[in-house]
């Protein structure tokens, strides 16, 4: 299966990333706007398999004109079709509604919502490709309704309830494609993101734990939900 992970730099998409690449029956395609942790990445993976099937695409998403001369142009030169795509990449600015910028909220749109869009536009035609390709889109608890929420993550959560919308809507305006889309609502990890907007907060999962379920769900789910937005949370946040 062919699979581009997007925000593979570090915590839960590196350790995505790092997993899939293990089977060799897998070929990913980690993008992130770090390039020395995906090179990380790449020799951790090829260290653990010297055949592993791994290339590393140095991209930022806020760069959204690029999106389809970039980033997809190189998937196409990499996939003759596209399997799974897991629109993992974030963005977290913690202010309250009186401190955050303008261009703070805009930034976190770009990355947490808009961009997951325009990637989808851009790898249709890869993923209309495969025989049942997912769309995984990585939400927060942050933005699902009725939640509990906190202060300085009304930008943050706003984002990641319009990549949740998003998700609901795709499956629709796709239905007739073999293409199968869903959201997963993700509540207290063990990440570097965690720990900068709850500092001595200890989650009850780890990243690679976390990732685990990914891998799973990137290359199953769409067996068993389509248009579903799924909350993943043992704590929140």
């Amino acid at each position: 299966m062919n699979i581009i992970v997007t925000g593979a730099s570090r915590g839960i998409g590196y350790q995505t990333a790092l997993k899939l690449a293990a089977d060799p029956a897998h070929a990913v395609l980690a993008v992130s706007r770090n390039e020395k942790a995906l090179k990380s990445l790449e020799n951790e993976c090829l260290k653990k398999n010297p055949d592993a099937r791994i290339g590393i695409l140095p991209f930022d998403l806020e760069d959204l004109g690029k999106i389809g001369d970039g980033l997809a142009e190189r998937a196409a030169r990499s996939f003759e079709r596209l399997d799974a795509l897991v629109n993992n990449a974030g963005l977290l600015i913690k202010k309250t509604v009186k401190a955050v910028d303008p261009d703070e909220l805009q930034r976190m749109m770009t990355v947490n919502f808009i961009a997951p869009l325009m990637l989808v536009r851009a790898l249709m035609p890869l993923l209309e490709k495969a025989p049942a390709a997912h769309v995984v889109n990585i939400g927060s608890m942050a933005g699902f309704q009725g939640s509990r929420k906190f202060p300085g993550l009304s930008g943050y959560g706003a984002s990641k309830a319009a990549v949740h919308v998003l998700t609901e809507c795709l499956a629709v305006e796709f239905a007739d494609s073999t293409v199968r889309f869903n959201a997963l609502a993700l509540g207290s990890v063990q990440t570097e993101m965690l720990g900068e907007a709850f500092p001595g907060l200890k989650a009850p999962l780890r990243d690679f734990e976390m990732a685990e379920f990914f891998c799973d769900f990137a290359l199953t789910g769409h067996r068993y939900f389509n248009g579903k937005v799924l909350p993943v949370a043992l704590l929140t946040p």
